[in-house]
């Protein structure tokens, strides 16, 4: 009968798992800020010429269009492909935030066996 085996793995794979559960709770806490920044944030997007602006909140919430008087002359069919642009403008931009904060959150983050 062995003895000091336990259940089949070392003192040392279980420092490992203990690091991964102290960076997975690091990365939860850090997430949770990440979202409430994101909430706070304006983030805004523009059509050509600047004549129709949208902003999004950083987690892609609208919050405003702004549009120019004089873009109102260019009639329904442009205006609504300014206000198209507009967003879609802002959806890139709050997407490309997103995606960098959650890069900046997890990078050096190395669970054992993922």
């Amino acid at each position: 009968m062995s003895q000091g085996k336990g259940f089949g793995f070392g003192l040392g794979k279980m420092k490992e798992l203990t690091e991964a559960f102290k960076k997975a709770q690091q990365v939860q806490q850090g997430a949770k800020q990440l979202q409430e920044e994101l909430e706070q944030m304006e983030i805004e997007g523009q059509s050509e010429e600047g004549l129709v602006k949208v902003v999004l909140s950083g987690n892609q919430e609208p919050r405003r269009v702004e549009i120019a008087p004089n873009a109102l002359e260019k009639g329904a069919e442009v205006l609504s492909e300014l206000v198209a642009a507009a967003m879609k403008d802002a959806y890139d931009k709050s997407t490309e935030t997103m995606r960098t904060r959650m890069e900046d959150l997890t990078s050096g983050l190395e669970l054992p066996g993922l």
